[in-house]
């Protein structure tokens, strides 16, 4: 697997350079920023991105106002204690996309986040999850939340800020062409080995999983 700094250079050379490079890069926020994170904020994140998971994208953030306001602006026990009146309801709000699933999905994610809230705190626990174990954060997520496995969790922590990477069809032609994985990442051994060449790469250069990631999906 090539030194960060040759993945770097293949990417600045597609991109008009450093520079130019340098300003399609994101900072992860801070850890005493996600820490300080609303509850309310982390699932309406995570809601936002299984809604749009399989689905426009455009439709859901013209919606998401709606679903704001529908969904009690995210507030934790009144998503975790929904009862079959609210959630028939909600399945005939025309505010949101009434897919009953996604519905339930949001139930079951408040209670979660209470449990995490419980155990600690949920930006303590989301935000401040380690980066050079973040497989490890996608499997408690896989493992603990709903709707939230494979590449769901993923862009949900990056929207939300955190540090991440996101195995997308660019970062995972990536990872092949450097003899990381010989196909996308679904086994733990594979992530694992996906986890082993980040922490390799943040040694090398100082940066973030999240720079790390969008230099590899500009490389090719």
């Amino acid at each position: 697997m090539r030194h960060f700094d040759e993945i770097y250079e293949l990417a600045a050379d597609r991109h008009s350079g450093p520079e130019a490079l340098e300003n399609k890069l994101t900072k992860p926020t801070p850890l005493n920023e996600l820490a300080e994170m609303a509850d309310d904020r982390w699932l309406s994140i995570i809601t936002k991105t299984i809604f749009k998971a399989g689905f426009n994208w455009k439709v859901i953030e013209a919606k998401w106002d709606g679903f704001e306001t529908a969904f009690d602006g995210f507030d934790l026990g009144r998503c975790a204690f929904m009862d079959d009146e609210k959630f028939d309801a909600l399945l005939q709000d025309t505010r949101i996309v009434r897919n009953g699933a996604k519905i339930a999905a949001v139930r079951d994610n408040a209670a979660f986040l209470l449990e995490l809230r419980s155990e600690g705190g949920v930006g303590q626990t989301l935000g401040g999850w380690p980066s050079q174990e973040y497989v490890g954060l996608l499997q408690m997520l896989a493992n603990r939340g709903s709707r939230l496995g494979g590449a769901s969790a993923q862009y949900a922590m990056r929207f939300a800020g955190r540090d991440s990477f996101i195995l997308s069809r660019d970062v995972t032609a990536r990872l092949v062409a450097e003899g990381i994985i010989d196909k996308p990442a679904t086994s733990q051994k594979a992530m694992a080995a996906v986890q082993t060449a980040f922490n390799t790469w943040m040694e090398q250069s100082g940066r973030s999983l999240t720079e790390i990631s969008r230099v590899l999906a500009m490389s090719l």
